[in-house]
């Protein structure tokens, strides 16, 4: 039998997808690209904004249908859309089978083979005290040199914008045996790079009795042999501390790259997001990191729009992306999410001005990462070679510790020894808008 996933939103998502893969693995079911050949189609979901929740219901529209022509067809949706609508979604879309939660991933092969056997739809979206799927690994993909591991699931700070709380429970960390073992076992299958996983990684292993720091299972990761690279995310500013920040400083293999969501800069917004910090606190723990790691690479979300900002709040916004220079932003508009604080703000911006906010937040961002890209032309860094590069000529693709894609093409010398997970160094001769090309010097 065949099984079709189709993926939204963050990371953890991904991480997600690829444990129900391994888990149907088990069952018999390969996965499929084509969703009209499928067995079983499933739809793993993200709330964090409109857009991916207006995508489900557009892809169950063609899925749907596609039953009337095969019966035995299952649908299922899970993530956190179908945690926050849990049996309203089986009401709303008729030839829905599934429901599962964002704590129910272990369970779906038996909601699957339950639904089979009775032809009713099934729905199961509970919080349990331990999320299940959590100590589900994915199998690595032989041709992959990275792979993501989840080290904790949900959250408690419950900003007024956030809607995750509620759809991925509370914060709990997983022991860091099992994290070690699972690192272990990535390494041993060939993988290279890994990147932890959480809704705020930062406050690993604090509410868990007992429980190593975050700070000191990156310690833990870094002792794996075979393992070369450590990255995570995601970071919450209020939690980054002085033993975090100086494991970058302490442990080769930890990246210097780091994802620190700003969401505003503005002080006035920032409280009535809930988020914690001040804009001074933050750009204090950037100029500690930066201390510590001169060249870290910094990656940021930011909200427009958010309920009461004004225009001297937004350009407080753009003034932060001056300060900081990050190499990257994924910046929204602010989308009301039903069931948190902010979403019952009475002083909603136009969606004419949030729109206009975010082309010019995204405009100077542009203009910030050009300059840091071409900044690199004439560096030498190492790449690890991550596979064939997409513009093809022969080239190979790959990123270096901070994350930058480089693609360079092999010396005719090793031409034929390049292979995925080799670490080369690699001179910048070229930057273009969102990469880089290099020449191999060693």
């Amino acid at each position: 039998m065949k099984v079709y996933i189709e993926t939204y939103g963050c990371q953890m998502n991904v991480s997600d997808s690829g444990k129900i893969v391994h888990l149907f693995a088990n069952q018999d079911y390969q996965p499929t690209s084509d969703s009209r050949s499928a067995d079983l189609i499933i739809i793993n979901t993200c709330s964090v904004r409109e857009k991916p929740e207006l995508k489900l219901f557009s892809a169950l529209g063609r899925y749907i249908p596609l039953k009337r022509q095969r019966p035995e067809l299952v649908i299922a949706v899970g993530g956190c859309v179908a945690q926050q609508w849990g049996k309203k979604l089986l009401e709303r879309c008729p030839g829905l089978d599934i429901v599962f939660g964002t704590h129910q991933l272990d369970s779906l092969p038996q909601l699957v083979a339950g639904v089979r056997r009775s032809q009713k739809p099934a729905s199961s979206t509970d919080f349990l005290a331990c999320p299940g799927g959590l100590e589900v690994m994915a199998r690595p993909d032989p041709k992959a040199v990275n792979a993501m591991v989840t080290i904790m699931q949900g959250c408690d700070n419950f900003c007024s914008y956030c809607i995750v709380p509620y759809v991925r429970g509370r914060e709990y960390s997983r022991p860091s045996s099992a994290i070690i073992e699972e690192v272990r076992k990535l390494a041993e299958a060939g993988i290279k790079e890994v990147m932890l996983l959480g809704q705020n990684v930062n406050s690993y292993g604090l509410k868990a009795p007992g429980e190593i720091s975050f700070a000191e299972l990156l310690g833990m990761v870094h002792e794996v042999e075979g393992i070369e690279r450590i990255r995570f995310t995601t970071s919450h500013p209020k939690d980054m501390s002085d033993e975090l920040i100086s494991a970058f400083a302490t442990l080769p293999k930890l990246c210097p790259s780091l994802h620190l969501p700003l969401q505003a800069g503005s002080d006035a917004v920032l409280k009535r997001m809930g988020r914690g910090y001040t804009a001074a606190v933050y750009l204090e723990n950037v100029e500690k990191l930066r201390q510590v790691m001169p060249d870290v690479a910094l990656t940021t979300d930011i909200i427009v729009g958010f309920p009461g900002e004004s225009e001297a709040d937004f350009q407080q916004t753009l003034m932060m992306l001056e300060k900081v220079g990050y190499d990257q932003i994924y910046s929204f508009k602010y989308s009301a999410r039903p069931g948190t604080r902010a979403a019952d703000y009475e002083d909603m911006i136009p969606d004419e001005e949030k729109r206009d906010r975010l082309a010019r937040c995204q405009a100077l961002q542009n203009k910030i990462s050009q300059t840091l890209l071409l900044a690199q032309v004439g560096k030498v860094s190492e790449v690890l070679v991550t596979g064939p590069s997409k513009r093809g000529e022969g080239e190979w693709s790959g990123r270096t510790p901070e994350s930058r894609i480089v693609n360079f093409p092999a010396p005719v010398s090793i031409s034929t020894k390049v292979v995925a997970g080799d670490i080369y160094r690699v001179k910048i001769v070229e930057a273009f808008k969102h990469s880089l090309k290099g020449e191999v010097v060693a």
